[in-house]
């Protein structure tokens, strides 16, 4: 049973001890950030600190200029949170302890390219624009997300990559400062506030039938609800199921073309991996997908256990000999993991279905934590 640990690059740049500690834990695997959006993260075991703040979505390497010249949108680099070749720099430290490295990258969430280009972002029905969320019906923002994942996914070093955020972002996001929690949103109403109604998107509505301003129209009745405490009721499922297909196509091409850019740069054998959801309708760091269909275009998934044991079973259903199914443990107690239950958990995931485990977060872990992953004994 393979199993990766995430990991950033300031986890490891720094501190010395950090390659050996991490392969203490058994891993065979870390799976390391090339591409992040912005963070404050806590490196509670570094010599130099214990807080990283990451102000923006960046590359954690140095970008190459010819690569990107004449783009009309490009990446950011990364501040001094990950100066240089951080990526690089980090990624021979862990091969040198003996562990193999995969690029870890996060596509279409960047709120820095959301303020300072605000037509690439998701608008709602309200006309309220999501920064943090490039809309990815639109085709320059879908020529930005294939060029980053073929740069940042094959670097010197990475055997594979794992890509975060390969679809539609929305309304959820863990904002700074967030208030939303005042009035309740199922999934149905999640949904529909992460419907885009960009030029792109209504262009798209259109070709299928949709009027857009009708569209608009019968979005916001059925949200009207919601605001006085109630649901969308059945009108939110009927156009759940009318822009479902509309949204689903948008995402398979953007993946198609990811997927196959990686493949094209990377060579034979790097391993191309997406964080996914079975549930079509879900956006975020793990996309909604189709389970037959992604592991028909990428070698596996990474699906997050603390969704539900049950997102497994449709990608161990529909996955072919030698897919990998990935099960993503929270290890980190403060951010609702159990590691002291990773070894009953792992034994579940398998019996699912999950090929390989991953436990997120070796850098963010405490002490406690990662003590708890080695005496598990599940890592490989």
């Amino acid at each position: 049973m393979k199993t990766s640990a995430f990991l950033y690059p300031w986890d490891v740049l720094g501190d010395p001890d950090a390659p050996a500690r991490i392969a203490d834990l058994g891993v065979r695997q870390v799976t390391l950030a090339s591409a992040y959006h912005s963070t404050r993260a806590l490196t509670p075991r570094h010599p130099r600190h214990r807080i990283v703040t990451a102000e923006h979505a960046a590359l954690l390497y140095p970008p190459d200029e010819l690569y990107w010249r004449g783009r009309e949108l490009r990446p950011y680099a990364a501040g001094d949170w990950a100066p240089g070749d951080a990526f690089g720099r980090a990624a021979r430290a862990l091969a040198e302890a003996g562990l193999d490295v995969h690029s870890w990258v996060v596509l279409a969430h960047n709120s820095r390219l959301g303020a300072e280009h605000r037509e690439t972002s998701v608008v709602n029905v309200y006309g309220d624009r999501y920064p943090w969320a490039p809309c990815i019906a639109q085709p320059r923002v879908r020529a930005l997300l294939v060029a980053l994942a073929a740069e940042a996914a094959v670097r010197p070093g990475a055997l594979g990559t794992e890509l975060e955020s390969c679809g539609w972002y929305g309304l959820a996001h863990l904002h700074a400062h967030d208030k939303l929690a005042g009035v309740a949103l199922d999934d149905t109403a999640q949904y529909l506030m992460s419907l885009c109604f960009c030029p792109s998107c209504g262009q798209g509505y259109e070709e299928i039938g949709l009027g857009v301003g009708e569209l608009r129209a019968r979005v916001r009745w059925a949200l009207e609800p919601v605001w006085r405490g109630g649901t969308v009721g059945a009108a939110g499922a009927e156009l759940l199921a009318a822009t479902l297909g509309f949204r689903t196509g948008v995402a398979r091409a953007l993946q198609e073309a990811v997927v196959a850019a990686v493949r094209d740069r990377g060579g034979p054998g790097f391993q191309v991996l997406l964080h996914g959801d079975p549930r079509p309708s879900r956006c975020g760091a793990n996309v909604g997908v189709d389970a037959g269909h992604v592991l028909g275009l990428a070698d596996g998934v990474v699906v997050p256990w603390a969704g539900g044991p049950e997102l497994l079973e449709p990608f161990a259903a529909a996955g072919s000999e030698g897919a990998v199914v990935a099960a993503n443990l929270t290890v980190v107690s403060g951010m609702g993991g159990r590691p002291l239950s990773l070894a009953d958990d792992a034994a579940w995931a398998v019996a699912l279905g999950a090929t390989e485990l991953r436990l997120y977060h070796a850098g963010l872990a405490s002490d406690a934590d990662l003590e708890a992953v080695r005496k598990a004994g599940v890592a490989g």
